[in-house]
C-alpha cells in the first residue's frame, strides 16, 4: 500500500518513465538507450500536462463564468474527474484498484485474451469509480472487489477493439487507449457514425481541420481557429477585453502545442513499443502488442479540442432545456476532450459529427449522473471527500458514462448474478476478438 500511495502521490510524469525504463532493461533495450527513451516519454508527459493545465485553468473558468453569468441552477453540481479520483481511490477498496488492476492485466496477457499492456496505472481510478459505487450501493465488499475486475476487463476489451482505428486515424502505431472514459466513447459513436452515413445531406457534410481551412483560408488555419473560438468563450464569459484575448491566445497556443508534445512523447516510446512486439513475435508467434496509455495522446488533434470548445456551451444549454435532468456540468466542462477522443477517430475526424456525437454523449451522460448521484454522494461520504457545504454531487465524465449505468446500474439490482453475466459476455468478447477473430484473418488470407 505504500508503494502504490507513492505511485499516486508521484503523478504519472513520475512513474511513467520509471515504469517503462524497468520495461525496456526487460526487454534488453541497451541501458542508455532505454534512460533516454523513458525520459523523452517523462519530458512528453510533462509537456502534455502543462499544455492540459493551460487550458483546464483557462476553460473551466470561462465556462463557470457562463453559469453564473447566464444564471444557470439545477440542483445537483457536477464536481469533476479529479474530485471523483480522489473519491475513489479515497476508499480502502478503491485503493486495491491498481494492484487488482495489473495483475489481471498480467494474466489476460499471458494467455492471450488482450493485446493491451496498460502502463497507464494512474487511470485505474476509473475501474475503483465503479467498484466504489457499487460497494456504496451493495454493501458488498467481494462484489465491489468483482466490479472492478469486470471493469478492468471490459477496458482492455474496448482497448483492443479500438486500436487499429485509433492507431489509423491518430498516427500512434503499437498504442491502445485502456481509458475508463474515452473507450466508451468509442463504442457510442459506432451507431450514430452507422445513421449518419444513411441520412441524405448530412451523409455528405465532411468538416476537417484541412477543409475548414481550404475553405475559410486564414480564418480556418488551426491557430487563428483557436483564437476565434476562445474570444467566443471568453464573450459568452462576459470577460473584458483583456481576459477575452489572453483566452483566445491561449486556447490557439493548445491547438499547436499539444500535438507537439505528444510527437515528443511518441519518440521516446517508439524504441520501447518496437522493442515489446519483436520479444513477443519472437516467443508468441502472430501476436501483437499495444502499449496502453493515456487518451491524453489523443487529445491534443485539432478536430478534438476544436469540437470540445464547440461543445462548452452546447453542454450548458442542453443541462438547462433537458427534460428530467439534475446535474450542471461544471467541474468537467474542460474535460469534453477525454469524452470524444476516441469518437473522433470513428468520425474519421469530421469536426460537424463530433460535435453532434458529443452533443448526444453529453445528453446521455446528464441522464446517467443524474440517476448515480445518490451512490456518488454516498461513496463521497465514506472517503471523507469534503463537499464544501453541498447535499448532492455526481460527475459528468465518468458519473455519464454508459459503462458505468451497465456496470453500477445491474450490480445494484441484481448483485453477484448480474455481474457474473457480464463477466461471462465480455469473458466471451475477449476470446472472440483474440482468438476467433484472429483465425478468421488466416483463413481470409
Amino acid at each position: 500500500m505504500g508503494v502504490i500511495k507513492w505511485l499516486l502521490d508521484a503523478g504519472p510524469t513520475v512513474f511513467l518513465p520509471l515504469l517503462l525504463f524497468i520495461f525496456g532493461i526487460v526487454l534488453r533495450i541497451k541501458l542508455g538507450k532505454a534512460f533516454k527513451s523513458a525520459l523523452m516519454i517523462g519530458i512528453g508527459f510533462t509537456g502534455l500536462n502543462l499544455i492540459l493545465g493551460l487550458l483546464t485553468d483557462n476553460l473551466g473558468p470561462a465556462a463557470q463564468a457562463m453559469v453564473k453569468n447566464f444564471g444557470l441552477s439545477l440542483d445537483v453540481i457536477d464536481v469533476g474527474w479529479p474530485a471523483a479520483s480522489a473519491i475513489s481511490y479515497g476508499t480502502t477498496l478503491g485503493s486495491l484498484a491498481i494492484p487488482i488492476g495489473v495483475a489481471l492485466n498480467v494474466i489476460l496477457l499471458l494467455i492471450g485474451l488482450t493485446k493491451t499492456l496498460d502502463v497507464d496505472l494512474w487511470n485505474y481510478w476509473h475501474i475503483a469509480f465503479s467498484g466504489s459505487l457499487v460497494y456504496a450501493a451493495t454493501n458488498n465488499f467481494g462484489l465491489g472487489l468483482f466490479t472492478m475486475i469486470v471493469h478492468a476487463m471490459l477496458v482492455y476489451f474496448l482497448a483492443d477493439l479500438s486500436a487499429p482505428t485509433v492507431q489509423k486515424h491518430y498516427g500512434l502505431e503499437g498504442i491502445s487507449f485502456p481509458h475508463g472514459i474515452s473507450a466508451p466513447g468509442f463504442v457510442l459513436a459506432l451507431p450514430i457514425n452507422w445513421l449518419l452515413d444513411r441520412i441524405p445531406g448530412i451523409r455528405n457534410i465532411h468538416w476537417t481541420p484541412e477543409t475548414i481551412q481550404k475553405k475559410l483560408g486564414i480564418f480556418g488555419d488551426s491557430a487563428v481557429m483557436g483564437l476565434i473560438i476562445g474570444i467566443i468563450i471568453g464573450g459568452l464569459a462576459q470577460y473584458d477585453l483583456t481576459k477575452i484575448l489572453n483566452l483566445g491566445i491561449t486556447t490557439s497556443a493548445v491547438l499547436i502545442l499539444m500535438p507537439r508534445m505528444v510527437a515528443i512523447l511518441m519518440e521516446g516510446l517508439s524504441p520501447i513499443s518496437e522493442a515489446a512486439n519483436a520479444m513477443v513475435q519472437k516467443h508468441f508467434p502472430g501476436r501483437n502488442l499495444y502499449i496502453g496509455m493515456d487518451s491524453a495522446l489523443a487529445v491534443g488533434q485539432e478536430a478534438v479540442l476544436s469540437a470540445s470548445l464547440i461543445l462548452v456551451p452546447f453542454s450548458l444549454l442542453i443541462a438547462v432545456i433537458l427534460p428530467g435532468n439534475h446535474v450542471l456540468p461544471f467541474g468537467d466542462l474542460a474535460t469534453i476532450p477525454f469524452m470524444i477522443a476516441m469518437m473522433a477517430a470513428v468520425f474519421g475526424g469530421n469536426v460537424f459529427r463530433i460535435v453532434i456525437g458529443g452533443v448526444i454523449d453529453i445528453a446521455v451522460s446528464l441522464y446517467i449522473a443524474s440517476w448515480i448521484t445518490p451512490l456518488l454522494t454516498s461513496a463521497a461520504k465514506s472517503a471523507n471527500f469534503a463537499m464544501d457545504g453541498a447535499t448532492s454531487i455526481s460527475v459528468l465524465i465518468d458519473g455519464g458514462a454508459w459503462t458505468t449505468l451497465l456496470i453500477v446500474g445491474l450490480g445494484k439490482l441484481m448483485s453477484w448474478s448480474s455481474m457474473a453475466i457480464i463477466f461471462v459476455i465480455v469473458l466471451g468478447l475477449m476470446v472472440w476478438l483474440n482468438k476467433f477473430k484472429k483465425i478468421e484473418k488466416v483463413e481470409q488470407q
